[in-house]
């Protein structure tokens, strides 16, 4: 078991001498009338339906055929995300006090599972699991992805598909970038005309499109069947121009806009002296934190250059109650850290310039930690690659991996630190295999820095590991970027399309 490719890696495993045989006599069993433990049970059920074409029953009646059993046991006084998992040859037992818990590690024993392809599958009748004990928890409780839906448009099974893969490897909040300048894809009720005009439009000037209220529910509900959370970003007064075109008495400039597909910034604000103003902006929050059960609102507030700095401060001071208003905790680019505001707020980290967050720490705030030219995903892997910008850094699949968020920046306290994000901006891509080619295999590099501890993280250690999820990528088909900087298996059939390795 210590030898097995988990990402992120445990923080505690002990090996023993047995192993559990997983075939046609196993069954899950969770503790009666817990629902949600159930609802765990039956997620692994699906799952390995799906991988190992093995069907294993949940809570089956009793039958002499099924004689070994994978139990899902709620123990109090653990924590939120914590589990043990002990693996014999007659039972895996698995501990949480959550079923958020259970679910973490019910992806530690999927990736335990041998992978066998398909084309031999019905020739193994048995998938033997390795025996021993694993004890695992989080380093930080914000483990999270950003996708920028606005500047491309990403429909919703891309996005569903984006969400199995970071479940799959622990992590636990999905951050959408919802409106900008070249799109706003939200549908708002209240005001129609936001999707209706500025919903049509994305870079390159393709046609765009939106989430309906439905299907953001949709995917709402898809997300935390998989614990994880949405956190919704409407950016503003600046990338406001997709808004501006829809409702123009918007605009802060007393200009008219056209609608926007280049992949400038800075050029557009909010008018902050309007109250209407603030009435769009209570209804947006108000319909959106309605349809989003999470904690977070994210404001944006970054490169806001067309807005004064003294009505940028009026800005966020007045819309930081509106959020507060329909029950959300206000989150915002590391430029709110400039404002004067309390300590319940988050600012997020990302650019070079450290004063903006030294600022937000000094105020007391938590800070969710993405510094462009380490975690950024749209940055490109070298000079040649496909897609992706480089205005921050090149960032290889190493360089990715080795840093670390409690001690990169010394202004930043590490009980300060909310977790770790990994936005992914959409300017150069489109569809969801540009996608995949700047997101993988470097997400799981940030997945395992948010969960594993320091003393545990070691890059040549990691990269092993990492080559041994090409059978994962190949079966979900995901695009990765097979860097030359990882020594992936060599057979062709388990490299992606672009097999164009670069250094």
């Amino acid at each position: 078991m210590a030898s097995a490719a988990l990402i992120p890696k445990p923080v505690r495993v002990v090996n023993k001498p047995a192993a559990f045989p997983l075939d046609h006599h196993t069954a899950i069993f969770t503790e009666m009338g817990r629902d949600t433990f159930t609802g765990v049970g039956l997620f692994l059920s699906q799952e390995i339906q799906k991988t190992q074409n093995l069907a294993i029953p949940v809570n089956p009646d009793s039958s002499t055929d099924l004689f070994r059993g994978i139990y899902l046991i709620q123990t109090p006084g653990m924590e939120q995300e914590q589990y043990e998992l002990a693996i014999s040859s007659d039972s895996i037992l698995l501990r949480s006090a959550t079923a958020e818990g259970a679910f973490r590690g019910v992806q530690t024993l999927r990736q335990l599972i041998p992978h066998i392809s398909n084309d031999t599958l019905a020739e193994y009748p048995v998938w033997v699991i390795p025996g021993g004990t694993i004890q695992d928890e989080p380093t930080f409780e914000y483990r999270g992805g950003m996708l920028d839906v606005a500047r491309h448009f990403f429909d919703i099974s891309d996005v569903k598909k984006y969400l199995d893969i970071m479940a799959y490897y622990k992590m636990n909040y999905l951050h959408l970038h919802l409106t900008d300048d070249q799109g706003w894809r939200i549908e708002i009720t209240s005001w129609p005309k936001l999707t209706e005009i500025g919903g049509q439009t994305e870079v390159g000037g393709e046609a765009g499109g939106y989430y309906t209220q439905e299907a953001y529910k949709e995917l709402v509900a898809y997300a935390g069947d998989r614990y994880i959370t949405i956190v919704p970003e409407v950016d503003m007064p600046g990338h406001t121009n997709a808004a501006s075109v829809s409702y123009p008495f918007l605009n802060g400039n007393g200009k008219t806009p056209k609608p926007y597909t280049g992949m400038r910034v800075g050029f557009s604000t909010l008018d902050t002296r309007k109250d209407t103003v603030y009435q769009f902006i209570d209804d947006v929050v108000r319909e959106i934190s309605a349809l989003t059960p999470g904690p977070y609102f994210h404001i944006g507030g970054d490169e806001s250059h067309a807005t004064p700095k003294a009505e940028y401060e009026y800005f966020i001071k007045r819309v930081v109650p509106i959020v507060r208003k329909h029950g959300k905790i206000p989150m915002g680019w590391d430029e709110v850290g400039t404002v004067s505001l309390d300590a319940d707020v988050v600012a997020q980290y990302w650019q070079q310039d450290k004063a903006n967050v030294a600022r937000a720490a000094e105020q007391g705030m938590k800070i969710l930690m993405s510094p462009a030219k380490k975690a950024y995903l749209d940055m490109s892997y070298d000079s040649i690659s496909k897609f992706g910008l480089h205005w921050a850094a090149y960032i290889p699949v190493d360089s990715a991996y080795t840093w670390s968020p409690e001690t990169y920046s010394s202004e930043i306290p590490r009980a300060a630190i909310l977790g770790v994000e990994a936005p992914l901006w959409s300017e150069t891509i489109s569809t969801i295999e540009e996608l995949e080619y700047l997101a993988f295999p470097r997400l799981l590099g940030y997945a395992e820095l948010g969960w594993t501890p320091p003393a545990e993280r070691s890059w040549e250690d990691y990269k092993m590991r990492l080559i041994r999820q090409t059978p994962y990528f190949k079966r979900l088909d995901i695009q990765f970027y097979p860097s030359q900087r990882v020594p992936w298996m060599e057979a062709d059939s388990l490299l992606p399309w672009h097999n164009n390795r670069t250094k």
